[in-house]
Order: C-alpha cells, then structure tokens, then sequence
C-alpha cells in the first residue's frame, strides 16, 4: 500500500483488527490494575474506564482539517489519537496511581504529556493526557514488525467528566445569541472552578479517613 495514497475502503486499511485487539488489551491491563489494587485496599483505582476507536468519517474529518490526504498513513502515524482510552477516577490522588502503572508498562513509551489539572485551559477544562507508543505484535504503517501503535489517554476524575460532558454538549450548539454564548463561557468557567473546588474538599477527607485509619 502507497502509505500517501487515499484508501478507498477503510480509512485504517488492514490495520483497522490490530486497532481494537491494542485497545482491549491496554483496557484490561488497567482493569486488571485496578482490581489488583482494590483486592490489596478495598479501593478500585477508578470509577469506569471507557475507549474506541475513532470512527472512520471522524478520522476522514480530522485529516481533512489538519490538511493530509485520508491513508493509513496520516491516521496511525501523523495523527495519534485513533486508539482512544478514558479513564474516570473518584479522587485526583488517583489519577498519578493510574499514571505510574502506565509509566511501568514494559513495552510503551510516553511520547507527549499534557497536564491540563496543573495548567488548566482557559475555559475551565481540567484532565490529564497521555499519548502512548506501544510496541506491538503487528506490523505497523510504517512496514516494521513488530510495530507501534499510538494510544491516547484522558485522566480525569468524575468532576472533572462531569464538566467536560456539559462544555461538549455546549460546544455543539449552533446558532447561540452572541450574548447568551459569552454568558454560558462565564456559567461554565464558574461551574469548573466549583467542581475543582470540591475535588479538593474530597481529597482532602480521603485523606483525613486514611490518616485516623
């Protein structure tokens, strides 16, 4: 396959199985994870985790916005976010536990960090990303066996979710009066900084129990 060619099928071409066996097995390694930890404390290290992978027209979509032509190619090697994985913690102590198991993972590197919890977007978003590069049985896009697979993670706790589900469905809204889309940013800055507030709160009585216990 010309790896600068358009497909004509599948956007991933023969790549597409090798997509959803990296994601089931990233997933129940971090299932395992957390089942190992609560048996060991009596605390899961999450609350759910999700994942996919993007869908095509998506995928077309994002090619075409970032100006490269729609192969294989630009979806597994120049964009990095095809395989997907979110997980959703209760307390943000959590969050860097989930972090160093991922760091431990013996065939991934971590190639890209962004510390939205630290360093918050403008708007109030708060999360924690990770681009993984595993190192897989499969051959890649590039022609190498084995080959590497890019794998975004969200971290986020379920304040932080909560949030981010409410700024998408407002993101998405057409035809907002100007007036009312400034207010709703203000509500939604506000709203943030509150729940941000109460992660704290909670945080801070996990670890008052932890302390008397």
């Amino acid at each position: 396959m010309n790896i600068n060619t358009p497909s004509n099928t599948n956007i991933y071409g023969p790549y597409q199985t090798h997509l959803n066996d990296i994601l089931d097995d990233i997933t129940g390694r971090l299932k395992s994870a957390s089942e190992k930890h609560r048996l060991e404390t009596g605390e899961a290290l999450f609350e759910h985790i999700n994942g996919r992978v993007k869908h095509e027209d998506s995928m077309i979509e994002k090619c075409k916005r970032r100006h490269l032509p729609a192969t294989p190619y630009s979806a597994l090697h120049e964009l990095t976010d095809a395989i997907g994985i979110r997980v959703v913690t209760t307390f943000r102590d959590d969050i860097d536990r989930v972090i160093h198991i991922i760091e431990n993972f013996d065939d991934c590197d971590i190639v890209e960090r962004k510390d939205y919890i630290r360093h918050v977007k403008p708007n109030g978003y708060r999360s924690y990303h990770l681009i993984l590069s595993i190192k897989t049985p499969y051959a890649d896009v590039c022609g190498n066996k084995p080959g590497h697979y890019f794998v975004e993670i969200q971290l986020r706790t379920i304040a932080m979710d909560t949030w981010a589900s409410l700024e998408h469905q407002v993101s998405y809204k057409k035809n907002i009066d100007p007036k009312r889309a400034e207010l709703l940013s203000q509500e939604l800055k506000r709203c943030a900084d509150e729940l941000a507030s109460c992660d704290i709160s909670m945080q801070t009585i996990r670890n008052l129990i932890k302390e008397k216990e």
